[in-house]
């Protein structure tokens, strides 16, 4: 009887271990199955981190390129061109920068423009003003019907007979240069004009030569020495048949010996 007793405890003890055994396992593979479905899960959030980072990407990309085109605009409008008369063209940012000079003109001048020519031709004439020094005597700075007229003296430019500029002048084309180069819309007819006294020499033919060679020397001044624009710039010349007084005295020749820059 106590045989049969211990067989039956050891198989009862047999089964518990069994029974034991067999939960731990489910619980191993439930373990199992939750690991794999949270590696799941992040291998998937993983995918979908990345997918909305590329997606992130390709907006800026686009926003990027929206602004780099509304930049390209801006510029291209602010560079825009504008007829003058028909003849002459004027950016935006120069008209810009036309305004803010005409801010310090002469309100009873400023009133008398009519016409987009009329206000340039003002501040074109009030920047020269101010860039030529009252010392410079020889020069005179005024406004013609529409043109700004620039009159340099003979003596200031050239020597007597002769073409070749003169250190003297230096000073007057480089202020100048600098006013045209500050206009890139302007364009300066140089223009030669002598006395009514003729010239025959070896390298001057007559008064047309030399008004003409006079001007042309004064253009490649202030193209190869103060970089104005060639584009620009126009040479030409009178003779004596513009004068601005007689021809009746040394003073009044001295006057009619001149250039003209308009």
């Amino acid at each position: 009887k106590k045989y049969k007793m211990k067989r039956l405890s050891l198989v009862t003890l047999l089964s518990v271990a069994l029974l034991t055994s067999c939960v731990s396992k489910k619980k191993y593979v439930a373990l199992e199955d939750n690991l794999s479905q949270a590696q799941s899960s992040l291998q998937k959030t993983q995918v979908e981190k990345e997918e909305l980072e590329a997606q992130m990407a390709k907006i800026e990309a686009r926003v990027e390129e929206y602004n780099s085109k509304i930049n390209s605009l801006k510029e291209m409008n602010d560079s825009q061109f504008t007829s003058v008369d028909d003849v002459t063209v004027m950016s935006n940012n120069t008209k810009a920068k036309m305004r803010n000079t005409l801010k310090n003109v002469d309100p009873a001048k400023l009133a008398g423009a009519k016409t987009l020519q009329d206000s340039m031709n003002l501040a074109v004439s009030y920047k020269l003003k101010q860039s030529i020094s009252d010392e410079d005597e020889d020069v005179d700075v005024s406004i013609d019907k529409t043109v700004v007229m620039i009159n340099i003296s003979d003596e200031l430019l050239f020597n007597t007979a002769s073409y070749n500029v003169s250190n003297k002048a230096d000073n007057i084309l480089k202020k100048l240069a600098e006013v045209i180069k500050s206009e890139p819309s302007m364009e300066v007819m140089v223009e030669g004009h002598t006395d009514s006294r003729t010239i025959n020499t070896p390298m001057v033919s007559d008064n047309w030569d030399l008004s003409v060679k006079r001007a042309t020397s004064i253009v490649r001044k202030l193209q190869k020495e103060y970089g104005v624009d060639p584009s620009q710039l126009i040479a030409s010349g009178r003779s004596s048949y513009l004068p601005l007084v007689e021809n009746n005295s040394k003073e009044n020749m001295a006057m009619n010996r001149r250039t003209n820059t308009k």
